[in-house]
């Protein structure tokens, strides 16, 4: 029977563990976020070789989870790539492999904890909390990667001091519990509950680490929960598919079937070879010292993760095959209108949101200069033919510059400073290409408003309009190339373009009014000409904003109407 002395120990003991888990987890989140801001070009070249190659997909999970150091999030990124239709289920799959395999390196880190270590990772923490203090981006992130780095193992080393689990009362605690909890069944679902609770696989595989470095936890007993700890990751990528697309569902469905089938191949191993399966470990790092007990459990995780890949790897299709079975296509309601490569599962992950944020924006200017284009042939001959298609244009012209425009404030939360200046920079454009949008329109309006009263401009008014025309479209050329493709070569010649076009302005308005006094022109023509010509001008404005925004997130430094 406990004293009420040993209760009050015992429960200073179960604070300082947990105190000691919340740090570890803060610490993991810090380096993840760290490493995710300072690697957000890396992460952007690896999710560029997707390819239908599945060992190119392996590699892209490993790395991109090594980079944000959680497989959790890497599936939920996942998740929001297949829900936005950039990409497909077989694609999806061998990267949820490789992100299993990447997420073992925590383990490893925490596996290799020792005196000198742990007094080089304070040292480390310190350095960084005071690198914090620098007022530049990259040397604050350098030092949330420290005081993360350093944090992990703050964490460890409290929840294996003296007041945690090196408390007697708390080691005769765990010990009676897995007397009770030993079997493999009961030992994976612990392993699941407890990962699920912390929405970390790392977290509970270094928590397991460390109780079995601390001698509270035997190695047969944790390989078990191990094995539940990678059931429990698929929690977090099984809420995120909830109310998304089917695709999206079946992602959700492969990462867990992936690993209950895994779970299921070791734990069979395990269960009937026990022996020889601890003596392999074992064997590999001989001794009784802490790191060595450590390291035992990194390797089976290791292990675990890298020949479930290789064995199931091969059966991909299979996978995708039994999922799509699993979860039926449904007949979704139609939406009025959606984004096509953005979805809100990609706001945890700002570099990947800013690539599909840039797709998103170049399908929207080919969708602005479709309805340009359109727009000119009915201001020049009248032409009605296009104006259903430039409507339904323009209503996703709209609808885009509202959704983006809502998902980059949502992403301008958490991100480093260049990211800031490309969401700014995305900001000014997108108010620009719906500028443009709106002029397009007008330009069609004007040429349906004459049809209507039937009446057309003189010959030589038409010939006017059409070289201004021209002009903006060679600046809309020009502009989208460098938009799309960050070229700066031709920014020049937009400059000088957009000069031209203002000097057409004024030379084709004094033309006008000089037909109006000879009597060449029809007065009631008067105001569609002159709303014409201004409305490209502006249009030339906006296109060098769209242009320079590549050099000046702000674009032109012109004020426009």
């Amino acid at each position: 029977m406990l004293s009420a002395s040993d209760v009050m120990q015992l429960i200073q003991s179960l604070i300082w563990l947990l105190a000691g888990v919340g740090i570890f987890i803060v610490g993991m989140n810090f380096m993840g976020e760290a490493l995710e801001k300072s690697a957000g070009s890396g992460m952007k070249k690896l999710l560029g070789k997707i390819t239908n190659n599945r060992f190119s997909g392996v590699g892209v999970g490993a790395g991109v989870t090594a980079i944000i150091q959680s497989s959790s999030a890497t599936s939920v990124m996942v998740i929001g790539l297949v829900n936005a239709g950039v990409m497909t289920l077989m694609q999806a799959t061998p990267i949820i492999m490789g992100a299993n395999i990447g997420t073992t390196i925590t383990g490893v880190l925490v596996a290799l904890k020792n005196d000198y270590f742990n007094m080089a990772m304070y040292l480390l923490a310190f350095a960084g909390v005071m690198m914090g203090f620098v007022d530049k981006e990259k040397v604050k992130i350098a030092g949330n990667l420290c005081s993360g780095l350093g944090l992990i193992f703050v964490g460890l080393n409290i929840m294996s001091s003296e007041q945690a689990f090196g408390n007697p009362l708390v080691e005769t605690m765990f010990t009676n519990i897995f007397a009770v909890i030993n079997h493999p069944l009961l030992l994976i679902f612990v392993g699941v509950i407890f990962t699920a609770l912390i929405q970390s696989s790392s977290a509970a595989t270094g928590v397991v680490i460390t109780m079995v470095g601390t001698g509270v936890l035997p190695l047969e007993l944790a390989l078990f929960i191990v094995l539940g700890a990678n059931i429990g990751t698929c929690v977090t990528a099984l809420l995120a598919s909830i109310g998304a697309k089917a695709n999206s569902k079946r992602v959700a469905l492969i990462h867990f079937t992936f690993n209950v089938i895994g779970t299921v191949i070791f734990t069979a191993i395990i269960w009937i070879f026990k022996e020889p399966a601890i003596n392999f470990l074992i064997s590999c790092f001989p001794g009784e010292d802490p790191m060595s007990l450590q390291m035992r459990v990194s390797l089976f995780h290791v292990i675990f993760n890298v020949t479930t890949t290789v064995v199931l790897l091969p059966f991909v299709k299979q996978l995708v095959d039994y999922s799509c079975l699993v979860i039926k296509d449904k007949k979704e309601p139609e939406k009025a209108h959606a984004l096509k490569f953005v979805d809100d599962r990609l706001v945890s992950t700002p570099p990947i949101a800013l690539l599909q944020v840039k797709k998103e924006m170049d399908y929207m200017i080919n969708l602005v200069e479709d309805n340009m284009k359109m727009s000119f042939v009915s201001l020049q001959t009248g032409s009605l033919e296009n104006a259903e298609t430039i409507s339904k244009n323009e209503a996703v012209i709209d609808f885009t510059n509202s959704a983006l425009t809502q998902f980059l404030i949502k992403l301008s939360v958490n991100v480093e400073q260049s990211d800031e200046q490309i969401i700014g920079s995305y900001f000014h454009v997108l108010n620009d290409l719906e500028r443009i949008g709106d002029h397009a329109e007008n330009f069609h309006e004007i040429g349906e408003e004459m049809t209507a009263k039937q009446i057309r401009f003189s010959d030589k008014a038409q010939e006017e309009i059409k070289g201004m025309c021209a002009k903006i479209l060679e600046m809309f050329e020009i502009s989208k190339d460098a938009f799309e493709n960050l070229n700066m070569e031709e920014l020049t010649v937009l400059t000088s373009l957009e000069n031209e076009v203002d000097g057409l302005k004024k030379s084709l308005t004094a033309n006008h009014f000089a037909r109006l006094a000879e009597g060449n022109c029809k007065v009631e023509l008067s105001p569609y000409y002159s709303s014409a010509v201004a409305g490209l001008e502006r249009v030339a404005d906006h296109l060098v904003n769209v242009g320079f925004s590549i050099k000046n997130p702000v674009g032109s430094q012109k004020q426009i109407d």
